[in-house]
């Protein structure tokens, strides 16, 4: 099954969009927020990115969801400092909330990564139809 971590400046924000991703798919995914500094500060951090990504993983790859550009490249980082033992890893480019929540419903399904990062990116077009 794919893990999905949901990187945001905002431990707050990160934790409910954790919420409603983790309800709709049934908590068959693993759904680790990254949100915020250790310290509760707003704020990103590579190695607390990195941890949540080992978290996550189940051997079918992680997908991450980002809320700004700061937090990519916070994830691209962590990405970097991952063990090649740890798994395939990517960043959807993808609305927060619409794409996150389109990616848990996806991985629910168990499909790739491939697929659940396809999912999250399409709801960027769905966000434009609306």
């Amino acid at each position: 099954m794919v893990g999905i971590v949901i990187v945001s400046h905002s431990r707050q924000l990160a934790e409910g969009l954790y919420e409603l991703t983790a309800q709709l798919s049934q908590d068959r995914v693993r759904i680790i927020p990254a949100g915020g500094m250790e310290d509760g500060s707003i704020g990103t951090d590579a190695a607390r990115i990195a941890g949540a990504i080992h978290e996550a993983q189940s051997g079918d790859g992680v997908l991450l969801i980002a809320d700004l550009g700061s937090a990519v490249l916070s994830s691209d980082m962590a990405i970097e400092m991952l063990d090649e033992q740890i798994g395939k890893a990517m960043i959807a480019d993808a609305p927060f909330v619409e794409g996150g929540v389109a990616a848990a419903v996806e991985a629910s399904l168990g499909s790739s990564l491939e697929k659940v990062k396809e999912a999250a990116q399409a709801a960027r077009e769905l966000k434009k139809i609306l």
